[in-house]
């Protein structure tokens, strides 16, 4: 392969920045270059990045690109260019497809799906059910990224609400154990508390929807805690490799602590949209802000972003899930929770650099250096010698309207549609290549399945 040479840029990297260049060849990071060093060799392509920050990759540990099955929503190919434009090189997709990843036929299958399709590296998660757990021991540790446990129902309706299963996928693998945390019982009483109140108040016998302003107090502080409180319990118990999804509340942050990421079993993630919105949002962005877990009020936002900086919650993600805008019609009960994000995922995240909520070099560990060392991937997320060349070019200073026509993610609609941002994405290197340069996306390339230690 062609040596590519990036020079003059800010490299960020293990919480430093560095003025300086790097050489691509062969895939991956040949030579790193600072204080004023030259390549050992001619170059082929010279990119000068002056004014440029030089990120590695995002790996974003946290999405669902609905293929198979549900491919009117999303498919790998749009979602994989949508992440490419957006700085992330590599993902790890959820199981609440159609047929539902719960087989290993199915995994196999999937996996195949994005070898042929993916425009960005991938892996995939086994899902975990209340009867499948014997199969966790058949999975390739190399191979597969880690099992997606439901203790709260979603999308796709994969809840696992039995004890006894519980305790055999805790002590069946010692994959990461990716778990989305909500009770049950909680909200189905709080959706009848609701909605009887407000049958009370009206002339309809059963409402058939609630406003949108419902959904947090529906999937409740109580209902997130309460199922995360026995996620981290039950890993304790069986000494397993726990990674609680989506953490949305000020309480949960109570079960996790500041330990050194290598020596922590258990991790936690935020999710992009809890970061940068709270309950204040949904009167004007009403469901485009729907997710499960809900978004919450500002309090607990604000615990979000404190829990970043202080190492209580370790990565962030996006839990990118798209729908069609049908889909999303109708209030707290019936429009589908989830919206479409790893495009301005990063950008976001930078935002939110300039507002001084954190540094850039803490994005840099909690978007690329956390999901490589908490799932164990081979040779990415960092800017080093030997790692492959998934690197990414950002420029401040930019400003760019997120419009429709922008937009990657097949359902062709954003919650952040007619924001300005400041960050703009210049160019993505998957593996070396160039697969996104100015709004312009290789569509022949194709990426690699993740490898972990």
């Amino acid at each position: 392969m062609k040596r590519i040479y990036i020079k003059n840029a800010v490299l960020v990297n293990e919480g430093q920045q560095i003025k300086g260049s790097i050489v691509i060849e062969n895939e991956q990071i040949a030579e790193i270059l600072v204080a004023g060093q030259e390549p050992s060799a001619p170059c082929h392509e010279v990119i000068d990045a002056e004014g440029c920050y030089l990120l590695p990759g995002a790996i974003d540990g946290h999405v669902h690109f609905r293929e198979p099955g549900l491919t009117q929503k999303a498919d790998i190919t749009s979602e994989s260019r949508a992440a490419a434009a957006g700085g992330v090189t590599s993902i790890m997709d959820m199981p609440n497809t159609s047929p539902q990843t719960t087989t290993i036929q199915a995994l196999n299958e999937k996996l195949d799906l994005f070898a042929a399709k993916s425009l960005v590296n991938y892996s995939c998660y086994f899902g975990a059910t209340n009867n499948n757990y014997p199969q966790l021991k058949e999975l390739d540790p190399h191979r597969v990224c880690g099992v997606k446990l439901f203790m709260g129902s979603s999308t796709g309706d994969m809840l696992v609400d039995r004890m006894s299963s519980l305790l055999n996928i805790f002590g069946g693998t010692d994959l990461p154990i990716a778990v989305h945390c909500e009770d049950q019982q909680t909200i189905r009483e709080n959706t009848e508390k609701y909605t009887q109140a407000a049958r009370s108040t009206s002339d309809e016998a059963a409402p058939k929807d609630l406003p949108i302003e419902y959904h947090p107090l529906i999937r409740s502080e109580e209902a997130c805690y309460h199922s995360t409180e026995l996620a981290v319990r039950l890993a304790k118990q069986a000494n397993a490799r726990l990674h609680v999804l989506h953490l949305s509340t000020a309480k949960e942050l109570e079960l996790f602590d500041t330990a050194p990421l290598a020596e922590k079993r258990i991790t936690a993630e935020a999710c992009v949209a809890h970061l940068l919105f709270d309950d204040s949002d949904y009167q004007m962005k009403q469901t485009l802000i729907k997710c499960n877990p809900a978004i919450k009020s500002d309090t607990n936002r604000q615990a979000l972003r404190a829990a970043v900086n202080s190492g209580l919650i370790d990565v962030i993600a996006t839990d990118h899930a798209p729908h069609l805008p049908a889909d999303k019609e109708g209030g707290a009960l019936k429009a589908a929770s989830g919206m479409p994000m790893i495009q301005f995922s990063l950008v976001s995240m930078l935002e939110l650099v300039d507002s001084q909520v954190f540094s850039i070099e803490k994005v840099v560990e909690k978007m690329c250096h956390a999901p490589a060392e908490i799932y164990q991937i081979n040779n990415r997320g960092y800017l080093r010698k030997g790692y492959q060349a998934d690197v990414v070019l950002v420029r401040p200073g930019q400003p760019w309207t997120v419009t429709a026509d922008c937009i990657e993610s097949k359902c062709q609609w954003s919650p952040l549609e007619g924001h300005t941002f400041q960050w703009k994405v210049e160019k993505t290197f998957v593996n070396g290549q160039l697969v996104y340069t100015d709004g312009q996306i290789d569509d022949q390339y194709r990426g690699q399945a993740l490898r972990f230690r």
